[in-house]
């Protein structure tokens, strides 16, 4: 037996269902396998940035992940401690949720963070991919696969028959994870190495209420005797769902033989991170894993492309792994739409590579030396030393002294402390990413310079191949987001009234090549007009000038003011674009 599909997409966790539903949404005939016998049953990623909630919002599920995630201003208050109920070391707020971060991130989009488990969010985007056409084929694994000019043949197993047949595809999506076996079929070369630290998970229902309530967060970070060995930087107890459904995260040395976590093994650990051994547990799960240190510098050979953790593998620190998954994914979904349509080249597909392959590396060594970061905290409070469990409770204790000694330790505790910033508010790491590839045209500008940390703030701009800055415009008197504007699979032409002439000219560009392109001109008695006067502000081009934007809501160009021809300017930028 032989299934045909334009493209197979291989998993279903957040790269694999991101493509599947953008796919779907697009209209592009596809197929999903997994070897699973449904979406995750744990909740592993959790985190969910602006960018990825923009994401949702062009592909129609905003309201619904907002709705089964925790809140943006429930997130926050980000404990270090020597349990829950131990001393509290310190607090940092997170996640945007400072006053002083407030202004960014509202500013920033249109879309809040939020906190929605894996296991929350993984239903939300496959039922909305196969209610829009995405076959999707659980109980079903990946062989292997062979190439050739025209397509690419993956032979699956199906893991309740145990038969074997072959899907032939044009395209095939690998999103199959951190032991990609499509990823090493094809040869992706890799840098860095695999299994750097262990870590354990164990998911348990406990009433935290009392503890937590007054201090709402995301994460608890328990600094104890052995939370220095393996692991993420310290031992975490982190909220699945206020506040009874939770996760601990504790290291072990990789080096040795793997532990056994029983359950009661397992509630002791509990028990000790909470720092209250009367409180009931029930146990639902518990893992081991390998934090990971490792990135693809390539993620297409042929026909086959590779997204998510398949190509990128690190901790789960600063929340990247499922955001940057989703993002490839719908930075790979419209370009296989384009050119399964015909509207554009087969080189247009070569971008995906160009794009996000510097957004893998640059998430993989964040999230590793967000970890390296803790050893600030535990040479501030004297601990690099403290080999016995009193001598570390001792020195941590030190800290509250009217001594010289004591003063220098809070001092570098505090400094410390605000390091982690680039962990938790790394803003311009979640939203910054500018595009250099075929895909982006440039205007002949240096790229603009940063004027705070670019990893810590977002600097918005419309300069080509960055993300389209969000402001409100006004249409019928309501507030509409540039974002809301752009999107929909569609390429978008901002321009002035002063600019009008850009938009007969996206019309005839438009009509000439077969490519889906809207304008919309800006301004008193036109359909959008600048409700506070932001987007003079934001476009850093002339009111007779025009910012094309791509279906991704990355700047494709920018024209300073009208030119000579406009269509003849358009034309070429379009055609370049589009690898025509």
């Amino acid at each position: 037996m032989t299934l045909t599909t334009d493209v197979l997409v291989i998993g279903s966790g957040p790269a694999g269902g991101n493509a599947a539903l953008s796919l779907a949404t697009l209209g592009v005939d596809h197929m999903v396998i997994t070897k699973y016998r449904w979406t995750a049953n744990t909740p592993r990623a959790h985190i969910t940035n602006q960018r990825t909630v923009e994401i949702f919002r062009d592909l129609g599920i905003e309201d619904d992940v907002l709705a089964q995630g925790t809140a943006h201003d429930l997130m926050g208050e980000t404990v270090f401690c020597t349990s829950l109920a131990g001393d509290e070391i310190g607090r940092v707020r997170t996640w945007g949720t400072h006053p002083a971060r407030e202004a960014d991130y509202t500013m920033a989009s249109p879309s809040p963070n939020c906190d929605i488990p894996q296991t929350f969010l993984e239903p939300i985007v496959i039922g909305h991919a196969a209610s829009r056409g995405s076959r999707i084929r659980f109980d079903t694994e990946y062989v292997s696969l062979v190439q050739d000019a025209d397509g690419v043949d993956v032979t699956v197993r199906d893991r309740i028959t145990g038969a074997e047949y072959v899907i032939r595809a044009k395209y095939v999506i690998g999103a199959d994870g951190g032991r990609s076996a499509v990823a090493a079929d094809v040869g992706l070369p890799f840098e860095g190495e695999m299994d750097v630290a262990g870590s354990m998970n164990i998911v348990f229902h406990a009433d935290l209420t009392h503890y937590v309530d007054y201090r709402p967060s995301v994460l608890y970070w328990v600094l104890q005797p052995g939370s220095d060995v393996g692991g993420i930087g310290m031992g975490v107890v982190r909220m699945v769902r206020p506040w009874n459904e939770w996760l601990v995260i504790w290291g072990y040395d990789i080096n040795q033989p793997p532990p056994e976590v029983t359950d009661d093994e397992a509630i002791k650990i509990v028990h000790e991170l909470v720092g209250d051994d009367t409180i009931p547990v029930t146990i639902r799960s518990t893992s081991l894993w390998g934090n990971n240190k490792m990135f693809a510098t390539r993620y297409r050979a042929g026909r086959v492309f590779c997204m998510g953790d398949a190509v990128h593998r690190h901790p789960p620190s600063n929340g990247l792994g499922s955001n940057t998954s989703i993002q490839d994914a719908y930075n790979l979904a419209w370009k296989l739409a384009y050119v399964l349509r015909g509207t554009a080249g087969e080189a247009l597909l070569d971008s995906y590579d160009a794009e996000r392959t510097p957004v893998g590396k640059q998430i993989v060594l964040r999230a590793n030396q967000s970890i390296e970061e803790f050893g600030a905290i535990f040479e501030a409070l004297g601990l690099l030393d403290a080999a016995e469990p009193e001598v570390m409770r001792r020195r941590i204790q030190d800290r509250s002294a009217n001594t010289p000694e004591a003063a220098d330790q809070r001092e570098k505790l505090r400094k410390a402390l605000d390091l982690k910033n680039y962990e938790f508010n790394a803003h311009g790491v979640e939203l910054g990413q500018r595009y250099a590839s075929g895909a982006v045209v440039p205007d002949g500008t240096p790229e603009p310079e940063y004027t705070r940390d670019p990893e810590l703030y977002y600097h918005p701009t419309t300069w080509p191949g960055a993300r389209l800055p969000h402001v409100w415009l006004g249409r019928d008197g309501r507030r509409v987001s540039t974002h809301d504007v752009a999107g929909k699979g569609r390429f978008c032409l901002f321009t002035g009234i002063a600019g009008e002439a850009w938009a007969d000219a996206a019309s005839k560009v438009a009509a000439e090549l077969g490519v889906e392109l809207v304008a919309h001109v800006i301004g008193p008695g036109r359909e959008y007009n600048d409700l506070y006067e932001d987007w003079a502000g934001a476009r850093e081009v002339g009111e007779d000038g025009c910012v094309l934007v791509r279906p991704d809501a990355h700047v494709a160009w920018r024209s300073a003011a009208l030119v000579d021809d406009p269509t003849s300017d358009l034309r070429r930028v379009l055609t370049q674009v589009l690898a025509r």
